[in-house]
């Protein structure tokens, strides 16, 4: 009974740790043709954390969606500058 009342009390008593999904914007103006944003979207898809990249050529930006308990916004801009396309957070998102 008392290892029940125990575990009872774990689980009402233990505040569980959820990450939030976070969605920045990067600006990437090193993008200057057709190619380089598969290489940036696959970069970025890489990194642990990440569910979603999209990366628009005209505008030179990537938005990327990631859990922030797995990554930050420097494993993404070092995984865009890795793959040879430096990139920084949009203005709007810091």
């Amino acid at each position: 009974m008392r290892k029940f009342l125990a575990i009872s009390a774990l689980f009402v008593f233990a505040t569980p740790v959820w990450a939030a999904p976070k969605t920045v914007t990067l600006l990437v103006p090193t993008m200057y043709c057709e190619v380089c944003p598969i290489t940036v979207k696959k970069a970025l898809s890489k990194v642990p954390g990440v569910s979603q990249a999209k990366v628009d050529f005209e505008k030179r930006q990537a938005t990327v969606t990631f859990d922030d308990a797995k990554t930050s916004v420097k494993d993404l801009t070092r995984a865009t500058e890795d793959a040879g396309y430096p990139s920084t957070l949009a203005a709007s998102a810091k």
